[in-house]
Protein backbone atom coordinates (compact mmCIF):
# COMPACT_ATOMS: atom_id res chain seq x y z
CA UNK A 1 0.00 0.00 0.00
CA UNK A 2 0.92 3.37 -0.72
CA UNK A 3 0.70 6.05 1.66
CA UNK A 4 1.30 9.49 0.69
CA UNK A 5 0.96 11.18 4.11
CA UNK A 6 0.37 10.44 7.35
CA UNK A 7 -1.01 12.19 10.26
CA UNK A 8 -2.16 11.68 13.48
CA UNK A 9 -5.20 10.18 13.09
CA UNK A 10 -5.21 9.64 9.03
CA UNK A 11 -3.71 7.66 6.35
CA UNK A 12 -4.08 9.13 2.70
CA UNK A 13 -3.09 6.67 0.59
CA UNK A 14 -3.02 5.39 -3.23
CA UNK A 15 -6.67 3.74 -3.72
CA UNK A 16 -6.93 0.12 -4.37
CA UNK A 17 -9.41 -1.71 -6.02
CA UNK A 18 -10.54 -2.87 -2.64
CA UNK A 19 -11.90 0.63 -2.11
CA UNK A 20 -14.75 0.56 -5.01
CA UNK A 21 -17.38 -0.72 -2.88
CA UNK A 22 -16.56 2.20 -0.04
CA UNK A 23 -16.63 4.87 -2.86
CA UNK A 24 -19.64 3.77 -4.39
CA UNK A 25 -21.18 4.21 -1.23
CA UNK A 26 -19.51 7.55 -0.08
CA UNK A 27 -21.06 9.05 -3.70
CA UNK A 28 -24.27 7.32 -3.06
CA UNK A 29 -24.96 9.11 -0.27
CA UNK A 30 -27.15 11.73 -0.57
CA UNK A 31 -26.31 14.20 2.28
CA UNK A 32 -22.40 13.51 1.15
CA UNK A 33 -23.62 14.42 -2.66
CA UNK A 34 -25.83 17.46 -1.33
CA UNK A 35 -23.32 20.35 -2.34
CA UNK A 36 -21.82 18.24 -4.91
CA UNK A 37 -22.62 18.10 -9.18
CA UNK A 38 -22.62 14.71 -10.80
CA UNK A 39 -20.60 13.33 -8.02
CA UNK A 40 -17.59 12.87 -10.58
CA UNK A 41 -14.80 11.59 -10.50
CA UNK A 42 -16.29 8.31 -10.57
CA UNK A 43 -15.21 5.08 -8.19
CA UNK A 44 -13.22 3.78 -10.81
CA UNK A 45 -11.42 6.37 -12.46
CA UNK A 46 -10.36 7.40 -8.69
CA UNK A 47 -9.08 3.83 -8.60
CA UNK A 48 -7.22 3.55 -11.61
CA UNK A 49 -6.15 7.14 -13.14
CA UNK A 50 -6.01 9.51 -10.60
CA UNK A 51 -2.99 9.37 -8.26
CA UNK A 52 0.76 10.17 -9.01
CA UNK A 53 2.55 8.29 -6.75
CA UNK A 54 5.18 10.98 -5.81
CA UNK A 55 2.33 13.52 -4.56
CA UNK A 56 -0.38 14.61 -6.71
CA UNK A 57 -4.19 13.64 -7.42
CA UNK A 58 -6.95 11.82 -5.59
CA UNK A 59 -5.88 10.22 -2.27
CA UNK A 60 -8.25 7.62 0.05
CA UNK A 61 -8.11 8.55 3.82
CA UNK A 62 -8.37 5.93 6.31
CA UNK A 63 -8.28 5.99 10.12
CA UNK A 64 -4.42 5.18 11.06
CA UNK A 65 -6.10 3.12 13.77
CA UNK A 66 -7.69 0.55 12.15
CA UNK A 67 -7.06 1.72 8.70
CA UNK A 68 -11.40 2.32 8.31
CA UNK A 69 -12.34 4.08 4.92
CA UNK A 70 -13.41 7.92 5.42
CA UNK A 71 -13.01 9.09 1.65
CA UNK A 72 -10.87 10.79 -0.15
CA UNK A 73 -8.71 14.25 -0.37
CA UNK A 74 -7.74 15.77 -3.56
CA UNK A 75 -4.51 17.67 -3.99
CA UNK A 76 -4.21 17.99 -8.16
CA UNK A 77 -2.86 20.95 -10.59
CA UNK A 78 -5.26 23.33 -11.81
CA UNK A 79 -3.51 23.12 -14.86
CA UNK A 80 -2.19 20.05 -16.62
CA UNK A 81 1.66 19.92 -16.45
CA UNK A 82 1.71 22.76 -13.80
CA UNK A 83 2.44 21.97 -10.34
CA UNK A 84 2.42 25.30 -8.89
CA UNK A 85 -1.05 25.87 -8.54
CA UNK A 86 -3.20 22.73 -6.87
CA UNK A 87 -7.11 22.22 -6.15
CA UNK A 88 -7.65 21.03 -2.59
CA UNK A 89 -10.56 19.09 -2.25
CA UNK A 90 -12.26 16.46 0.30
CA UNK A 91 -15.65 13.90 0.56
CA UNK A 92 -15.44 12.20 3.65
CA UNK A 93 -18.52 9.97 4.84
CA UNK A 94 -21.27 11.00 7.45
CA UNK A 95 -19.69 9.12 10.20
CA UNK A 96 -16.51 11.60 9.80
CA UNK A 97 -17.95 14.60 9.66
CA UNK A 98 -17.41 16.74 12.94
CA UNK A 99 -14.36 15.28 14.00
CA UNK A 100 -11.77 17.41 12.43
CA UNK A 101 -10.66 15.13 9.93
CA UNK A 102 -11.14 16.71 6.63
CA UNK A 103 -9.24 19.71 8.64
CA UNK A 104 -6.44 17.43 9.49
CA UNK A 105 -6.01 16.29 5.92
CA UNK A 106 -6.02 19.37 4.62
CA UNK A 107 -3.66 20.83 6.62
CA UNK A 108 -1.42 18.06 5.96
CA UNK A 109 -1.75 18.47 2.24
CA UNK A 110 -0.81 22.17 2.12
CA UNK A 111 1.92 21.77 4.66
CA UNK A 112 3.62 19.37 1.99
CA UNK A 113 2.38 20.76 -1.12
CA UNK A 114 4.31 23.99 0.32
CA UNK A 115 7.36 22.92 1.61
CA UNK A 116 8.17 19.71 0.01
CA UNK A 117 6.36 19.88 -3.77
CA UNK A 118 6.98 23.33 -5.16
CA UNK A 119 3.42 24.47 -4.94
CA UNK A 120 2.97 28.01 -4.87
CA UNK A 121 -0.88 28.53 -4.72
CA UNK A 122 -3.57 26.38 -3.69
CA UNK A 123 -7.12 26.76 -4.78
CA UNK A 124 -10.85 25.59 -3.13
CA UNK A 125 -14.16 26.17 -4.34
CA UNK A 126 -17.73 24.91 -2.56
CA UNK A 127 -21.39 26.17 -2.95
CA UNK A 128 -22.14 29.21 -1.12
CA UNK A 129 -24.45 27.67 1.01
CA UNK A 130 -21.64 24.29 2.37
CA UNK A 131 -20.62 26.22 5.88
CA UNK A 132 -18.83 23.23 6.81
CA UNK A 133 -16.68 23.04 3.78
CA UNK A 134 -16.01 26.72 4.01
CA UNK A 135 -15.18 26.67 8.04
CA UNK A 136 -12.81 23.98 7.06
CA UNK A 137 -11.08 26.68 4.39
CA UNK A 138 -10.73 29.14 6.60
CA UNK A 139 -9.30 26.73 9.41
CA UNK A 140 -6.83 25.28 7.10
CA UNK A 141 -5.83 29.23 6.51
CA UNK A 142 -7.60 29.47 2.91
CA UNK A 143 -8.86 32.98 2.26
CA UNK A 144 -12.10 34.23 0.43
CA UNK A 145 -11.41 35.46 -2.58
CA UNK A 146 -14.31 35.38 -4.93
CA UNK A 147 -18.29 34.60 -5.50
CA UNK A 148 -19.06 33.15 -8.99
CA UNK A 149 -21.78 31.85 -10.84
CA UNK A 150 -22.34 28.45 -12.98
CA UNK A 151 -25.00 27.60 -15.10
CA UNK A 152 -25.64 24.30 -14.33
CA UNK A 153 -28.12 22.18 -16.45
CA UNK A 154 -29.87 21.12 -13.34
CA UNK A 155 -28.74 23.12 -10.35
CA UNK A 156 -28.60 21.62 -7.24
CA UNK A 157 -31.21 23.38 -4.50
CA UNK A 158 -28.93 26.68 -3.01
CA UNK A 159 -26.84 26.75 -6.47
CA UNK A 160 -28.70 30.34 -6.92
CA UNK A 161 -26.17 32.12 -3.75
CA UNK A 162 -23.18 30.70 -6.10
CA UNK A 163 -20.04 29.02 -5.93
CA UNK A 164 -16.83 30.70 -3.57
CA UNK A 165 -13.16 30.04 -4.35
CA UNK A 166 -10.65 30.50 -1.25
CA UNK A 167 -7.09 30.25 -2.00
CA UNK A 168 -3.84 30.62 -0.12
CA UNK A 169 -0.29 31.19 -1.65
CA UNK A 170 2.77 29.95 -0.40
CA UNK A 171 3.89 33.74 0.83
CA UNK A 172 0.79 33.99 2.29
CA UNK A 173 0.94 30.15 4.48
CA UNK A 174 4.74 31.87 5.62
CA UNK A 175 3.14 34.33 7.77
CA UNK A 176 3.01 33.71 11.79
CA UNK A 177 -1.38 33.91 11.61
CA UNK A 178 -1.60 31.29 9.39
CA UNK A 179 -2.31 27.98 10.31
Amino acid sequence: MHVLLETERLLLRAFTRADLDDLRELHADSEVMRFLDSGHPEPELLVTEYADPGSFGYWAAAEKAGGGFLGWFEFRPVRAGRRDEVELGYRLRRSAWGKGYATEGALALLHEGFTAWGVRRVVATTMAVNTASRRVMEKCGLRYVRTFHVEWPDPLPGAEHGEVEYALTAAERARPDTP
